[in-house]
């Protein structure tokens, strides 16, 4: 390469602005942005750096404006709603199955408020939805990762998991007391439960609001259009799946709703936020739009 065109290939590379796109390191998350992780698409004028981290840190982190896209819970998203537009784009819905409660032993359900429950945090969609269906509860923040080994160990009565927990919990020996995106179904009269979404800071400006929604969206739809390449890529992220469970995990919360929220999906947003606020679990103060 000449010097010349070397430093044309650094003018260019100048050029783009950087976007830090925050997610979790699970494989629905690493499947969506597939496309952008190995510069499959075109991007325009954007740079994407991947942040990883697990999702309460990136509801603090959200609530500093700090990364440009993030993937926050819905939960969270009332106190950032300031900073931050939801995405109609990369949301996770649970359509008829979602967290879970699970135990050591066969507990019922009116015993749940009685436990000491290890949760992956107190901003998350898995929290609000378990403060919803059994009022309040004794419980403990944990790591993700780490609640099916604090409710085998015993530290914990029960755990409520998320991510891939939600397949492998059985191969721990415990059992699923609740599913709570199947009482939500039931309670609402058939809505998915909104567990988590992709939001952009406001202050990128319109025009690139609508560029990186753009962006966002067709690096879905690449993944869900080359999906056995995605998989194995998302595989990576996995924490106990082989192909088949992986692929099973990503067909759960990569999908129709991912690409777009639709009515359905925009109406159980709306409700899971309200029944939140008139229950007085998150402020009645938020500004609820979508790119």
């Amino acid at each position: 390469m000449s010097a010349d065109s070397f430093q044309s290939g650094q003018s260019v590379a100048a050029e783009k602005q950087t976007i830090r796109l925050g997610h979790s390191p699970d494989p629905d998350d690493a499947f969506m942005f597939y496309a952008l992780a190995k510069n499959l698409i075109d991007c325009g004028r954007f740079a994407f750096e991947h942040v990883l981290d697990d999702i309460e840190s990136l509801n603090r982190r959200a609530q500093e404006g700090e990364l440009e896209i993030t993937a926050v819970s819905i939960h969270a998203y009332p106190g950032v709603s300031g900073r931050y537009a939801l995405l109609g784009s990369g949301g996770s819905m649970g359509d008829n199955y979602g967290p879970m409660v699970v135990t050591r032993e066969e507990v019922s359900v009116d015993k749940i408020p009685t436990l000491k429950i290890a949760v992956p945090g107190e901003k998350t969609s898995a929290f609000l939805a378990l403060r919803l269906a059994v009022g309040e509860f004794d419980y403990q923040v944990v790591p993700f990762d780490r609640i099916i080994e604090s409710v085998t160990d015993g530290k914990v009565d029960a755990g409520l998991i998320i991510h891939e927990g939600q397949l492998t919990y059985a191969t721990s020996g415990l059992k699923n007391i609740l599913d709570l995106g199947v009482w939500w179904n039931k309670h609402t009269g058939g809505l998915p439960l909104p567990l988590g979404g992709n939001c952009v800071r406001r202050d990128l400006g319109q025009q690139s609001i609508r560029e990186l929604s753009r962006i966002l969206k067709e690096s879905i739809q690449y993944a869900l259009d080359h999906r056995a390449e995605a998989v194995s890529y998302a595989l990576e992220f996995g924490r106990g799946l082989d192909v088949p469970l992986a692929d099973k995990f990503i067909g759960m919360y990569v999908n129709d709703y991912t690409l777009d929220y639709g009515p359905r999906g925009r109406e159980a947003i709306k409700r899971f936020l309200s029944e939140g606020a008139e229950s007085g679990l998150i402020s009645e103060n938020y500004n609820l739009d979508f790119v």
